[in-house]
């Protein structure tokens, strides 16, 4: 058997950070694998090819996979254009993979089932940092390598609609009426929302851009209903910091949502808790429970769950993770990132110190490696495997010095105060500009200054209203 050293670098997932983590590795002259359970690169950003992302392709590129591409003559887009998740994957990540310096060692529908080391279960301590990993892909085949890179993601494990994090009560026995986050509302789910009473469950820029579809859908067809909810008293999460963003596109979609929902073109539900689906006559009833105890019921015709994911440690059960207890990230990385402090442009620079676990060689990165946080950006899941692959080639220099930029939001963290008064989660407005410290969120004081129309759902309109789209 090969010693440790000779054997590769398996890296789980060839979406952007996974494939970033192949370029930095060919770079430091690295034997790597990837194994990626689709059958093209970018397989679950394909899933939301319709969406157009909020952060430009500079943000968008990993610096070593430009290097290769540019190296290969790369025409590369325009830096300050927003790509749909279609263009990222087809644009970039297409041709990446296709490089003769990846291409070899990058194979498709290979899942991986589990994670081990060569003849140690989690319990067996001796001889364990020395011990090959062991991978185990779906059709029983098993592959050795030096350290895994996990760069999986989390678009496989939906969170669920139940508000105690646990399904609600008839969630499986309606799945016919659920929709996973981002349908393709004007493409090819249309049919199934046009003239449709649809439910939006969630708060983030999944929700967002869904909402924002579904707006333009009811716009152009009769009978399109469109209702938002989420569990918090007050939108400002997702309506974000507006002009005070530094992604343009980002700030403005909160801002043309919000104006759907003044004008009454959305229908906005606050301190909604799924409590209970059941089908009645074609459609769905969903019970919700207040904080008092009392209930009552919706009817529609689709629920769009987009209440964010979660990650699936299972196929590393056998190896030695920290994970925080709330979170699901390494317990050095999670108050880093937790969205009750941060948003995503507050996040600090990290890397292989605060992703690494008592596993040694054994590192989640990306959307995987922030847990429930909805906080991550790619420009962080770039810096991170940069980080990673530094260390695995000795580099601790470079592995310690990280570096991330990253663009204001406007907002303090993800899951601002539930009022919408003249102060916001960051605190009462300072008179005067403080000085720059870290990694900015944007404006500090009120997100909002004008109070918010809102609609709870014991006084809600028996029926939403639709309208046009300003799009």
């Amino acid at each position: 058997m090969r010693t440790l050293n000779e054997l590769p670098v398996v890296v789980i997932g060839a979406g952007p950070v996974g494939l970033a983590a192949a370029a930095h590795l060919h770079e430091r002259g690295i034997a790597f694998t990837v194994l990626e359970a689709g059958d093209t690169p970018g397989a679950a950003v394909r899933q939301w090819g319709h969406v157009r992302v909020f952060s430009p392709w500079r943000y968008n590129i990993d610096p070593a996979a430009l290097r290769l591409l540019d190296e290969a003559g790369w025409v590369a887009p325009d830096p300050e254009g927003l790509p749909t998740g279609g263009e990222l994957a087809g644009d970039y990540l297409q041709p990446l993979a296709q490089l003769p310096q990846v291409k070899p060692h990058l194979r498709y529908g290979a899942r991986v089932e589990a994670i081990s080391r060569l003849g140690l279960d989690r319990l067996r301590t001796a001889g364990r940092e020395s011990t090959p990993f062991l991978i185990r892909l779906a059709d029983g085949e098993e592959l050795l390598a030096r350290a895994v890179i996990d760069a999986s993601g989390t678009w496989g494990t939906p969170n669920v609609l139940g508000a105690s994090g646990l399904p609600a009560r008839g969630e499986t026995t309606v799945a016919a009426f659920l929709e996973h986050a981002l349908p393709d509302v004007l493409g090819a789910a249309r049919d199934r929302f046009a003239g449709r009473h649809t439910l939006v469950v969630g708060a983030g820029h999944s929700a967002a851009n869904t909402l924002l579809s579904l707006a333009e859908l009811a716009g152009s067809t009769p009978g399109t209903e469109v209702t938002w909810a989420i569990r918090t008293t007050s939108p400002s999460r997702t309506y974000g910091g507006g002009d005070a963003d530094a992604l343009p596109a980002r700030g403005a979609l909160g801002s043309r949502l919000r104006a759907h929902v003044d004008a009454g073109r959305i229908r906005l539900l606050t301190g909604f808790s799924v409590h209970a689906l059941t089908p009645t006559d074609g459609r769905v009833s969903v019970v919700v429970r207040h904080a008092d105890g009392s209930e009552e019921s919706v009817t529609v015709d689709r629920i769009v769950a987009a209440t964010g994911f979660r990650p699936d440690h299972s196929i590393a059960a056998e190896l030695r993770l920290d994970l925080d207890p709330i979170m699901g990230a390494t317990r050095a990385l999670a108050p880093l990132i937790d969205p009750n402090e941060h948003s995503c442009g507050t996040v600090p620079p990290h890397g292989v110190n605060e992703l690494a676990h008592p596993e040694t060689g054994y590192y989640a990165v990306g959307m995987k490696a922030y847990g429930r946080a909805p906080t991550f950006l790619m420009a962080t899941g770039y810096e991170q495997v940069r980080s990673v692959v530094a260390a695995l080639a000795g580099d601790w220099a470079a592995a310690h010095d990280v570096q991330l930029d990253l663009p204001e939001t406007g907002v303090c963290n993800s899951n601002p105060a539930d009022t919408a008064g003249g102060d916001s989660c960051c605190g009462p407005a300072p008179t005067a500009e403080p000085a720059a410290r870290g990694l900015a969120t944007g404006i500090s004081g009120g997100l909002l200054s004008t109070p918010l129309n809102l609609v709870t759902l014991d006084a809600a309109p028996a029926g939403a209203q639709a309208g046009g789209c300003c799009s």
